[in-house]
């Protein structure tokens, strides 16, 4: 079955970078959305940012542009996420998703099939 496992995570202070990396296995990319979301303590899912597939559109929540960028990479069925300037309140477990469609991918009218386990990131001031 599909497989998303996370990976990048950390510690790091603020002003700091991270990528973190979403490894697909058993997966065909569809032409759908792939996006992260993100959970903080006493907080609920965010979308962070997402991409469709289909055409290389971006969607990015309005906390993270211009410091976040999610990308591709076909052959090796990889996710990205570069997270540059980070902020305290990037603080949260991040996810990764795969294959929804319709409206943003960061709010699809048909939801995410698959995610994956998460991965922490945690911004200390």
């Amino acid at each position: 079955q599909v497989q998303l496992v996370e990976s990048g995570g950390g510690s790091v202070q603020a002003g700091g970078s991270l990528r973190l990396s979403c490894a697909a296995s058993r997966y065909t990319y569809s032409g759908g959305c792939m996006g992260w979301f993100r959970r903080a303590p006493g907080k609920e899912r965010e979308g962070v940012a997402a991409l469709w597939t289909g055409s290389g559109t971006t969607f990015y929540a309005d906390s993270v542009k211009g410091r976040f960028t999610i990308s591709r990479d076909s052959p090796k069925n990889t996710l990205y996420l570069q997270m540059n300037s980070l902020k305290p309140e990037d603080t949260a477990m991040y996810y990764c998703a795969a294959d929804a469609f319709g409206g943003s991918c960061l709010t699809p009218v048909f939801e995410y099939k698959y995610w994956g386990q998460g991965t922490q990131v945690t911004v200390s001031s």
